[in-house]
């Protein structure tokens, strides 16, 4: 071979070098471009999300949406409270032996007017539903003091004897009305008539005879004595 040949083999393996060199370059050139697209794609908020140390703030910023949406929930389950508060209340009937939250005494087995109070915020605690009580004058005394301890009254229902077929009922000398205690006897407390300071008792002595109807009211009064009065009316004692 003569040095012009040698030269030119040189020269030839110097050129294939050189493009070979070149074209590894191009090639991690695009591969590095086309990284760089599918990760500007996958998470354009974070353009170097591929490396290792922007997983930590990543998966804080998950957190953070985490915290946020359990946030939405408990807003959503505070609304669905509120608005729990404001479904009206259904009385209940008193006739599963039932005790008075007064007294003690099961209210089925005695004369006179029951009664329920719902308060907000889930009072009475003990208990899903209602306070419940075998007199009229021993659910507005309980209800008066509840007020001072700042619980607020959703609904109250008393026993309508404008509803019922109801007896008068004689013992001792004393003259008892009946009891009534089925759901559908129970009315709005705050919608009635009271008769108050009448001849007739009830489970704990004189009582508030509750009337839907002012004239069934009225004419109760004449019968046996005493006076009408409206909810707001009604003395703590009787």
């Amino acid at each position: 071979m003569t040095d012009h040949d040698h030269a030119h083999a040189h020269a030839g393996r110097r050129c294939g070098c050189t493009h070979k060199h070149e074209h590894g370059q191009k090639y991690e050139q695009e591969q590095e471009q086309e990284h760089e697209h599918e990760h500007r794609h996958d998470s354009p908020a974070h353009p170097d999300h591929g490396r290792v140390d922007d997983v930590l703030p990543r998966r804080r910023v998950l957190a953070s949406v985490a915290v946020v949406a359990g946030a939405s929930v408990g807003l959503a389950g505070c609304l669905e409270d509120d608005e729990t508060a404001d479904v009206p209340a259904d009385p209940v009937a008193l006739t599963d032996g039932q005790a008075c939250d007064v007294c003690g005494m099961v209210i089925d087995d005695h004369y006179g007017p029951a009664g329920q109070l719902f308060y907000a915020d889930g009072e009475p605690e003990e208990r899903d539903g209602p306070a419940w009580f075998d007199s009229v004058t021993e659910l507005v005394t309980y209800h008066e003091e509840r007020l001072e301890r700042g619980w607020e009254l959703r609904e109250a229902f008393v026993t309508d004897y404008s509803a019922v077929d109801y007896d008068l009922v004689e013992r001792d000398g004393t003259t008892y009305i009946s009891s009534h205690v089925a759901a559908g006897t129970f009315v709005d407390a705050t919608a009635v008539e009271y008769v108050v300071d009448s001849a007739v008792e009830g489970a704990m002595g004189e009582d508030f005879v509750p009337f839907s109807d002012e004239d069934d009211a009225a004419a109760f009064v004449d019968e046996h004595g005493g006076d009408v009065r409206s909810w707001d009316e009604l003395p703590t004692q009787p």
